[in-house]
C-alpha cells in the first residue's frame, strides 16, 4: 500500500480535509470532494444537545446515520412538518429541495454523506423552518 499525500489528494482529486468547531459546540470532521460536491462528515455533538441550522440543497441528497446517542430529524415539505426520533444505527436520507434540520443529543455522533451532482455551494438556509424548530425541546417531545 502506498499513501497518498494531502497535497496529492487536493491537487489531483479535489479532495480535502476540513475540521471545524461550530457555533453550537459541535465538532465536525469533513472529507470534501470539490470535483463533484460529494462529502463525508463525522459530527460530534456538544455536551449540551443543540439544533443545527435549517437548510436545503438544490441538487444534493444527504444521508444521516446515527452512530451513538440520538437525533431528532425535522423536515418541511410544502406546509407539512414532520418530526421523528432516530436512535443508534438508524438513518434518514433527504432528497434535494427538502427543508430540514436536526437536533443532536448530548455527545452524540453522526455521519453525514452528501451525494449527487452538486452546485459549487449547494447549501441554502431555511429561516422559516428555523422559526418552527429552534424553540422546540426534543427532550420534552420524546420523553
Amino acid at each position: 500500500m502506498q499513501r497518498i499525500s494531502e497535497e496529492e489528494a487536493r491537487s489531483l482529486f479535489g479532495i480535502e480535509n476540513k475540521y471545524d468547531l461550530m457555533n453550537n459546540g459541535e465538532r465536525r470532521f469533513r472529507l470534501n470532494c470539490s470535483a463533484d460536491g460529494s462529502s463525508y462528515c463525522r459530527t460530534v455533538a456538544a455536551e449540551n444537545g443543540a439544533w443545527q441550522n435549517s437548510h436545503y440543497h438544490k441538487t444534493v441528497s444527504e444521508l444521516y446515520v446515527v452512530q451513538s446517542g440520538w437525533i431528532v430529524y425535522a423536515e418541511k415539505i410544502d406546509t407539512k412538518l414532520q418530526i421523528c426520533l432516530l436512535r443508534e444505527g438508524e438513518s434518514v436520507t433527504i432528497k434535494p429541495l427538502v427543508h430540514h434540520n436536526i437536533f443532536l443529543s448530548s455527545n452524540s455522533v453522526i455521519h453525514t454523506i452528501k451525494f449527487g451532482s452538486a452546485l459549487e455551494n449547494d447549501w441554502f438556509p431555511s429561516s422559516e423552518l428555523d422559526r418552527i424548530t429552534k424553540h422546540l425541546d426534543p427532550y420534552e417531545l420524546f420523553a
